[in-house]
């Protein structure tokens, strides 16, 4: 009887303790689950609070801040910084849509409004590093990126399923491969690119027409094939696609090395300026032109240069049923009273062409719809600027040189463009700035030298481009640059798209359009001293470039010391490693000593593990 009591006693403690484990263990698995949400409002609080000691920016505390020009505490060095939830490892903050849930934005659907950029203020930022996913691995070289990606690297396989009658991709094992196919291409992007400059008559069916056709905007892309292939023919296309129910469709495009950015046309224009493309190309983009008085078509008709061409391959074009005989019917009208003509017309794509001057324009009847725009609307105002229903017309210098004035690809790329002037800069300011960048370039190469391989960087980024020149002396080099121009500064997007170069505005207060893991290096020239100038703080800008940049990808810094020191006291909070510092020549406009500072980011775990392999 003894023994049976004791085997009870002892069951009895048994089953409380087991009680009390798994009451423990619920509690931790919910803390686990809390504490990412604490992490990050701790995170963000703390962050803040040193960076602002740093850079002059709000702080909690009644002392006095230090600027990055002014000295900075030896002993102070940023020890961690949270890292975000698995789940967010796609995230792009300011085209969030959980975000528009959370806060309840009001937004017209039908007008792509959910779309467009939304911004958290700053108390809702994720003040954290986002993880990459599950079995990352370092992305495959170009020019094989084009065609095969890993599938670890984007683990989203519904487009292949979807799209499997149009050969967008296709996944094949720990891979997936993207046959080159589209909505309206199923045999092939090359074919149906060869086949519109049979359409145009250009020489040997090469669309770039020997070099006058350089720059393309490719309206909903899709996985960018069009762009991908484009580029043999030494043209270079934006390819634009919204975060939409194909949502990871500029992920793909990214990943495989195709200049590729995140946009819709919605309310607000395109980050791009007046007069930018000689082509843009929707192949069943399924977008409504007809809305809002033609405000779509409109827009792009602000973005082509005098003589550009927009190549429609849709339904519209050739079907002949009742809806899409309507819709081709009023397109046709439209665009007629934009002064477009048909360039061409062949089984189902038809190719407009924009007028050279504004002789059309002018002979049009009083209160054509729709109108010209005012002579006060500047039409390289982008950022966050509400598109216009009218028609931009063209300068006087533009009309009497009845065209853009650029001279073909290659030589454009160092031809001082006529809209130099709108900035009263000279030729030999032009000449003199391509040159200084051709050095700085040269000697940023050699200081990576030890680090990369010709294939090592494809897709490069510069966050503050002012003239493109950095881009222009990278053209021996298997690359292409995303230039980046400061909303509020000098708006020379325009010079750099007269290059045959690509790029957008930004503020770099705010993420940019673009999903995490995503370009191989950034080129920061006094980007990081800018923010002091802001209200915002140069620790959101640091998580922000590593949000970008890919795992084991490049950061060249060249800003004032006291900015480097800065940016070193957050390497190993931000899992970034010094690569190499150099002194320059005192070149700069300004007179200031600058540093070079080049850093790599390395590969870090968050619980599964990565490979290196290729």
């Amino acid at each position: 009887m003894s023994r049976g009591r004791g085997d009870g006693d002892l069951k009895k403690r048994l089953v409380t303790w087991i009680v009390v484990i798994a009451i423990i263990c619920g509690c931790l698995y919910i803390y686990s689950r809390n504490s990412g949400t604490s992490a990050l409002e701790y995170g963000s609080k703390s962050l803040r609070k040193l960076g602002s000691s740093y850079l002059g920016g709000e702080d909690d505390g009644d002392g006095a801040s230090n600027k990055p020009g002014e000295d900075l505490q030896d002993d102070v060095m940023l020890k961690s910084i949270p890292v975000c939830d698995d789940r967010h490892s796609e995230l792009i903050p300011c085209l969030d849509r959980n975000l528009i849930y959370q806060t309840r934005l009001k937004l017209d659907l039908s007008l792509m409004e959910h779309y467009e950029r939304h911004c958290p203020v700053p108390e809702r930022r994720f003040n954290c590093l986002i993880p990459p996913p599950p079995g990352y691995k370092v992305p495959i070289k170009w020019p094989k990126s084009r065609d095969v990606v890993w599938k670890a690297n984007i683990p989203h396989t519904h487009l292949a399923s979807e799209k499997s009658d149009q050969n967008w991709m296709v996944v094949k094992g720990d891979k997936i491969e993207f046959p080159g196919g589209g909505t309206h291409f199923h045999y092939g992007a090359d074919k149906y690119i060869a086949a519109i400059a049979n359409m145009l008559n250009f020489s040997n069916d090469i669309l770039n027409n020997e070099g006058r056709l350089r720059t393309v905007l490719d309206v909903g892309c899709g996985v960018a094939s069009f762009g991908g292939y484009m580029l043999s023919s030494d043209m270079i296309a934006m390819s634009l696609a919204p975060n939409d129910v194909h949502q990871n469709q500029i992920q793909f495009a990214l990943e495989r090395g195709i200049p590729a950015y995140l946009g819709v046309l919605g309310t607000k224009r395109l980050p791009y300026p007046s007069r930018s493309f000689e082509l843009a190309h929707c192949s069943r983009c399924r977008i409504d032109w007809l809305q809002r008085n033609g405000i779509l078509l409109l827009e792009l008709d602000r973005l082509l240069r005098p003589g550009g061409y927009f190549a429609y391959s849709s339904p519209e074009a050739y079907a002949q049923d009742e809806e899409d005989l309507r819709i081709w019917k009023e397109m046709s009208a439209l665009v007629e009273r934009m002064c477009w003509k048909i360039a061409v017309k062949r089984n189902q794509t038809v190719i407009w062409v924009k007028p050279l001057t504004n002789d059309c324009y002018m002979e049009r009847e009083p209160g054509t719809q729709p109108p010209l725009c005012k002579s006060d609307d500047d039409p390289d105002a982008v950022w966050d600027v509400p598109m216009k229903a009218c028609i931009t017309p063209y300068t006087d210098q533009q009309h009497k040189a009845k065209g853009s004035g650029l001279a073909p690809w290659p030589a454009r790329l160092t031809t001082p463009p006529p809209r130099l002037a709108d900035f009263g800069y000279s030729a030999e300011m032009f000449e003199k700035d391509t040159e200084v960048w051709q050095h700085r370039v040269e000697n940023y190469w050699n200081l990576l030298s030890p680090k990369i391989q010709p294939d090592t960087l494809r897709n490069l980024m510069d966050m503050k481009a002012n003239l493109g020149s950095f881009a222009a002396a990278l053209k021996s080099k298997d690359v292409w640059v995303m230039n980046v121009v400061p909303e509020d500064g000098p708006n020379t997007l325009k010079i750099i798209y007269d290059r045959g170069l690509i790029g957008s505005a930004h503020n770099w207060c705010e993420s940019f359009s673009t999903y995490p893991r995503t370009y191989d290096l950034l080129h920061a020239w006094t980007v990081i001293s800018d923010i002091e100038k802001k209200d915002c703080g140069a620790e959101d800008l640091l998580i922000e470039m590593d949000r970008i940049l890919r795992p084991t990808g490049f950061i060249i810094i060249r800003d004032k010391p006291s900015v480097v020191e800065f940016v070193k006291k957050h390497l190993s909070a931000l899992h970034w490693e010094a690569v190499a510092t150099g002194d320059v020549e005192q070149d700069t406009e300004q007179g200031e000593d600058e540093v070079v500072f080049i850093i790599q980011k390395k590969m870090w775990l968050t619980g599964t593990s990565f490979s290196v392999t290729e």
